[in-house]
């Protein structure tokens, strides 16, 4: 069976449920129950005995888009581990961006990171690319970035700090860059960072980085490790907003693509199109009393 639960506009829910099982009753689709979900406020629960999540993703586009939504295969639990994309999900900006602008060269960076993030450029190759780019500009700017331009998504520090008050496992890793995800995992309250690092001598950066590229597998590889190491029968959650997250965000439990580039959001069976990211908690039915971080 499928269960659905998503957060969209309710105006006239009975005639928009009505249209919605009709048009799943006309792909084969039996819909088990509908409504509002006991002591949710907003949230809407669909369950079906269907295995076809196609049909069930598009009928939810259709009649409720844009929405906030996961889609499970068993009844929603608190996940026992966390992993998350930090560029434009844990944080407003793309941190190689940001910096771009201090060399002057923020518009042809890029236009290369959209590239990389809508899957169309490797991404090992575009990382490097623009990190050379980056040559010769002081590290200074790496401080100056941070407290000038980087700024937490709504509702991340309360998303973290809630799972890890219930026990979850909390892991940010990202294609970016050591310097700028470390602080901001001490501020949002992530427990470990994986991520790449800009290499520096005599204060400024080489162009080149130090050690292994965090990539899509990498970032795959760490969740999988991860959930190894807490036991059987884990819950995993993962968000991510582009192509390298892909791999990350098909393997958790609930992967919850973040106002995402489409291919990442096709990918995932969540998503986030509406709201902030105490959506993802409304979703996985942790009441709002219990929020932590605020």
């Amino acid at each position: 069976m499928l269960i659905a639960r998503l957060i969209a506009d309710t105006t006239n829910l009975e005639t928009r449920l009505d249209a919605f099982a009709a048009d799943l009753a006309g792909k084969g689709v039996a819909l088990a129950s509908a409504g509002l979900l006991d002591g949710a406020g907003d949230v809407v629960e669909i369950a079906t005995p269907s295995d076809d999540m196609a049909a069930l993703r598009a009928a939810l586009d259709a009649h409720f888009h844009p929405s906030d939504a996961i889609i499970a295969t068993a009844p929603f639990a608190v996940p026992h581990l966390f992993v998350s994309d930090m560029d434009s999900t844990m944080i407003g900006q793309e941190c190689i961006d940001e910096l771009a602008d201090f060399a002057g060269i923020k518009h042809h960076i890029a236009a290369i990171t959209e590239r990389a993030m809508q899957g169309e450029l490797d991404f090992e190759g575009a990382l490097r690319e623009r990190v050379m780019l980056l040559r010769d500009l002081s590290a200074g700017a790496i401080a100056e970035c941070l407290s000038t331009r980087i700024t937490p998504m709504p509702g991340a520090r309360v998303l973290v700090e809630t799972l890890k008050s219930r026990g979850c496992r909390t892991v940010l890793v990202t294609g970016g860059f050591h310097q700028f995800a470390d602080p901001v995992a001490e501020m949002l309250g992530f427990e470990r960072v994986v991520g790449n690092r800009l290499e520096i001598v005599d204060d400024v950066l080489t162009g080149d980085l130090v050690g292994p590229i965090t990539d899509s597998g990498v970032k795959r590889t760490v969740l999988r490790q991860e959930a190894a190491e807490l036991g059987e029968n884990v819950v995993t959650l993962a968000t991510g907003d582009g192509a390298n997250d892909i791999p990350m965000i098909a393997e958790a439990t609930y992967g919850v693509a973040y106002h995402a580039k489409p291919k990442a959001r096709d990918a995932a069976n969540g998503w986030i199109d509406r709201g902030d990211l105490t959506s993802v908690l409304k979703l996985l039915g942790v009441p709002e009393k219990d929020w932590v971080g605020r």
